[in-house]
This record gives C-alpha cells, sequence and structure tokens, in this order.
C-alpha cells in the first residue's frame, strides 16, 4: 500500500534531520514537513509520506508530456504525486502541486500489469514534480526495467546530484523545465535556483534523451535577449536537444496576460537560429509541431494535437537524406 515510507538521502544535524535530495536542504525539527510537503521528520527517522499516492493514472499520448522524439505516436501510462519543490505563482496545475488533494494507492507491479495490458510502452513521471516521490519512482522505474517496458521523467530538474545519479541509468527519457535563463527568475517566481538545474540537464543529457519545456510568460521571460540567451546556453550544450516553447495562461496566483502569438513565433524563429529541433505548445501555429530533418529540411514527423498525421522516418533517420536523427524509435 502508498503511504508512509522511509525516505532516503538525509542526513542528521543534532536533533534535527536535513533532507538531501533537492537544493533546498529542508532542516526539519521533529514533526516538520519539507517544501514539497512529502517528507516528513517523525520519530528520529525522514518519512516519505507520498509513497505510491497519486490523485490520478492516465493513458497519454507520449507527445502530451511533451516528448516529441520518444517513439513517436506511443501512449504511455502518467501519474505524479501530490506536491512540489517549486512554488511558481503560475502554476498550470497548482490544485495538485500546491494543495492537498484526495490520492488513491498505487503499486509498481500493479503498475507493470497496466501498462501491458494498455498497450503502453511504460510510465511517465508527471503532472507535479515527481522527483519529490523518489523512493517510489525509484522502485517503480526497476520494476519498469526488469519488464523491459519504458521509463520517461517530466520534471523541473531541482535535484541533488546523488539522488540523480541513482535515477540516470534507470530513465529513459527527460523533459525538463528551463524556466528562464534568469537567476533571479527562479528566486522570485519560482523560490527556487537556476544553477542545480541547468547541471541537471547537462548530466542528464549525457545519459540519454533529454528535451526541454520554457514555459514564455508574458513580461518575465520573454524578451529577445532573454530567448536568445536561454537558446544559446542550450546550443551550447548540445543543438539536437528539442525545446519546446509553450504559451502562458494565467492561473494561480497570476493574472498576466497570455502570451501573446507573436512573442511565441518570434521564439519559434529565435530558436531555429542555433537549435535543430524547436516546437511550440499550447498553440496551434502551423508547421511548429513538426520535426523537420536538420540536413535536407523534409518534415520527418508530422503532428496534429497530440497524434501523428504522417512520418517519414526509417528507424531514427530521415526517410528522405537518411540523416541520422536525434529520435529514440
Amino acid at each position: 500500500m502508498g503511504g508512509k515510507h522511509k525516505a532516503r538521502h538525509w542526513r542528521r544535524d543534532g536533533e534535527a534531520i536535513v533532507c538531501t535530495l533537492c537544493p533546498h536542504f529542508c532542516r526539519l525539527a521533529e514533526g516538520q514537513v519539507g517544501i514539497c510537503r512529502g517528507r516528513r521528520h517523525a520519530d528520529g527517522e525522514l518519512w516519505a509520506l507520498n509513497y505510491g499516492r497519486a490523485p490520478s493514472l492516465s493513458l497519454d499520448p507520449v507527445e502530451k508530456k511533451p516528448l516529441f522524439h520518444f517513439h513517436p505516436g506511443a501512449a504511455i501510462l502518467s501519474l505524479g504525486p501530490v506536491g512540489c519543490n517549486f512554488q511558481c505563482d503560475f502554476c498550470q496545475n497548482w490544485t495538485v502541486s500546491q494543495k492537498d488533494c484526495p490520492t488513491s494507492s498505487f503499486d509498481p507491479n500493479s503498475l507493470v500489469d497496466y501498462a501491458r495490458r494498455s498497450g503502453a510502452i511504460g510510465i511517465s513521471y508527471t503532472y507535479t514534480e515527481p522527483l519529490i516521490w523518489f523512493e517510489f519512482v525509484f522502485d517503480c522505474s526497476v520494476a519498469f526495467r526488469e519488464a523491459g517496458l519504458k521509463t520517461a521523467m517530466v520534471s523541473n530538474g531541482f535535484v541533488n546530484p546523488e539522488p540523480l545519479g541513482e535515477l540516470l541509468p534507470l530513465i529513459d527519457a527527460w523533459n525538463i523545465d528551463l524556466k528562464s535563463i534568469r537567476p533571479d527568475f527562479y528566486r522570485r517566481i519560482s523560490k527556487g535556483r537556476l544553477e542545480p538545474v541547468l547541471a541537471t540537464i547537462e548530466r542528464a543529457n549525457e545519459a540519454t534523451l533529454v528535451e526541454l519545456t520554457n514555459l514564455i510568460v508574458t513580461g518575465e521571460n520573454d524578451s529577445d535577449e532573454d530567448l536568445r540567451d536561454l537558446v544559446g546556453w542550450v546550443a551550447g550544450i548540445d543543438r539536437s536537444i528539442p525545446l519546446h516553447f509553450s504559451r502562458y495562461h494565467p492561473d494561480y496566483r497570476s493574472s498576466r496576460p497570455p502570451t501573446p502569438q507573436s512573442t511565441l513565433e518570434r521564439a519559434y524563429e529565435i530558436g531555429r537560429e542555433q537549435l535543430d529541433y524547436v516546437y511550440v505548445g499550447n498553440i496551434f501555429i502551423r508547421g511548429t509541431e513538426t520535426t523537420w530533418c536538420p540536413g535536407c529540411g523534409a518534415a520527418v514527423v508530422e503532428r496534429a494535437g497530440f497524434g501523428l498525421s504522417r512520418a517519414a522516418l526509417e528507424g531514427n533517420r530521415c526517410a528522405a537524406c537518411g540523416r541520422e536523427l536525434n529520435i529514440i524509435t
């Protein structure tokens, strides 16, 4: 059954406990709960309160994560915990990430069975911040790996190096939110720090497929300078990393106006100057969901919403010119 479970990644500090899962390093007295609301100091131990507990389980197109370069057109299980170690004022999923809500209990073996029955390629940890679910994610990923199924992580990337190192061999694909390239944005709006996120992206990209999402928030990270600096940093790591620009809409505590279409069109063009694969989501702009071959310019995967309308691939190569693409099929 889900619920209270002994946590990993913590140390004692006198009578307190310091959680070392993420860079907040929450120092907890007896009875206190961490920023993520998923870990409590009780009876001299740190406990994960959310093991196997999730508000819902869904079967989604993998493109919905969004993962456009990971088994295009496949279905994948999706679930995540209640809570988050960020507090973004514009959170698009705040009723689960920032509030308590009813949950059901899931166990790894039952999820493996359900994935097989439903024809899913595996499981994605998503919706809120699944890295705060570390113990369950680890156990579940082991079970899926042993079953020959896939795992995907949709995350803010705010995690310490040691737990990240334990998960990397078990995760087949990541979509990491790069909310801004400005440290001040993370401090003011997300109540976190940029540098650990950048470190996670770099390390994960060395190990497996990584895609990035940048939610463009009106008046906060939408200037040409912001966009060019973010794109330049990504290109400096690997120009073949897929970058998704996503449309913001007012939610939670933010009343900023929605991202104008013109801003997203401008971001797309800026991204295409330095990156091989750029996409726009949460709005329909023709051509911006298509994967274009960076060699010959052919449309190798065309999408309609979260489904495929056409694929011109031979394995992970462009069917037109034979160029190898950064796509797992």
